[in-house]
């Protein structure tokens, strides 16, 4: 179980004077996953730092019936050790459920059993210190350590740190001081029962999200009687390209070839790459369609499906929000009134705030985000500051990848040992990215 966040005085000042491996911050899955493959390394010793109470993860959109869009196989751990007990399967066989799991014949997992997984993991760890906020980070020349203090007073010093602080909900120029009560998608579940009382909702974006948000409200329009507007930029309604060639662009070859390329080409390939990890699932854009077919038959259903559509300005008066959006290709300004409003606008790496102690120790590219090496190192060293999920103009679409955060991790973990602990591939696409 995880350690009490309550310690006396003599064991504070002795984890303010003891000397970590590394201490990971922030807690999502790829640092829970680093978690569960270094605890049983002997010659490893870190800790993990959470500001929340327990392992949280996307709690708002825990739809009834969601799922991944990887398979299993994609877990904390089992792409680096199948051998792990931290893996999905064992967590079925732990909670009785890995026959009916087999006899589903469905490799993707439930979002919420997904999330009661991370839970099952983080709650069998030692090295996870939950309801711990890190406040700032410094570096110590004489020690060459890194000291990590808390809001608590706390203090740890570690040879590396692990960023794990994951990408916050990403809200619209358009809606920056926006007054009422909107909400971004993260907290759906959270304001759904509210949201269903208002006369008119409109949810903005087009990724799956989105499509998941947009078929819930739906599904259930009736029983309500609210009017229903989905609104994305986007020409279409994309779907996920998850076709099994491109599925090798998630590989440590496309990485290599990815990384090599010059900074201002990755940057024009992450624009033009949002279909391969930001899409629809192709049979939710089906059932979707299949929905609104069914409900119209009785009659036309007060829903707008509308793309082509950039939101332009955004108002709140007297409880409605006025939302000024512009057809691209037609190039004609209209606008659209609700009550309520959902952003389905996605989530963007910030930089957090304790590290600007440590600045002149990062490594900046000319955008002015982060310059990850190859191994995801983002230290002027190369080798003393990690980073989890922040690197899609870097590594591409296998940033935010679940089926790549084990590989990324094992490639940590023999930066950190200095040698390889878990097997690192280096090949296993057919297709070559490079001439």
């Amino acid at each position: 179980m995880p350690s009490s966040t309550w310690e006396s005085p003599l064991t504070a000042l002795a984890e303010s004077t003891r000397v970590h491996d590394f201490v990971g911050i922030g807690l999502g899955p790829f640092n829970l996953g680093l978690a569960c493959l270094t605890e049983p390394i002997a010659e490893l010793n870190g800790v993990f730092l959470e500001s929340k109470p327990d392992f949280e993860w996307h709690s708002g959109m825990l739809l009834e019936g969601a799922h991944l869009q990887t398979p299993f196989l994609s877990d904390l751990v089992t792409l680096a050790d199948p051998t792990s007990p931290y893996s999905f399967l064992n967590y079925l066989k732990d909670s009785g459920r890995l026959y009916a799991f087999y006899i589903r014949e469905n490799f993707y997992p439930l979002r919420v059993e997904y999330d009661d997984y991370c839970r099952w993991a983080a709650n069998r760890l030692g090295n996870v210190r939950f309801d711990t906020t890190v406040t700032d980070v410094t570096y110590d020349e004489g020690a060459e350590v890194y000291v990590v203090r808390t809001e608590a007073g706390e203090t740890f010093r570690a040879r590396h740190l692990v960023l794990g602080t994951g990408t916050p909900p990403h809200i619209p120029e358009a809606c920056a001081g926006l007054g009422g009560d909107f909400i971004h998608n993260s907290r759906y579940m959270q304001h759904k029962e509210e949201l269903q009382r208002k006369e008119s909702i409109t949810l903005v974006g087009s990724g799956q999200s989105a499509a998941e948000i947009y078929y819930d409200l739906l599904s259930e329009i009736d029983v309500h009687g609210y009017r229903l507007n989905w609104v994305t930029r986007s020409p279409r309604f994309f779907p996920l390209e998850y076709t099994k060639l491109t599925l090798e662009m998630t590989s440590p070859e496309y990485i290599d070839y990815y990384h090599a390329l010059p900074e201002q080409t990755r940057y024009r390939l992450t624009a033009q790459q949002k279909g391969l990890f930001k899409g629809i699932d192709g049979d939710l854009i089906n059932e979707i369609f299949d929905l609104l077919y069914q409900k119209n038959l009785g009659g036309p259903v007060p829903t707008r499906l509308l793309t082509n559509s950039a939101l332009c300005s955004a108002a709140y008066r007297d409880g409605v929000y006025e939302l000024g959006l512009r057809q691209e290709e037609q190039e004609k300004d209209y606008e659209l009134r609700s009550q309520g409003l959902i952003l389905a606008t996605g989530y963007r790496y910030t930089e957090p705030e304790f590290l600007k102690p440590v600045r002149e120790r990062l490594r900046y590219d000319t955008q002015g985000n982060f310059d990850i090496a190859r191994n995801y190192a983002i230290d002027t060293t190369g080798r003393g500051v990690f980073v989890q999920n922040a690197g899609v103009h870097t590594h591409s679409i296998t940033s935010p990848d679940l089926g790549m955060g084990a590989y990324r991790n094992a490639s940590i973990i023999r930066e950190l040992l200095g040698t390889e602990y878990y097997p690192v591939e280096k090949t296993i696409a057919f297709q070559e990215f490079s001439v």
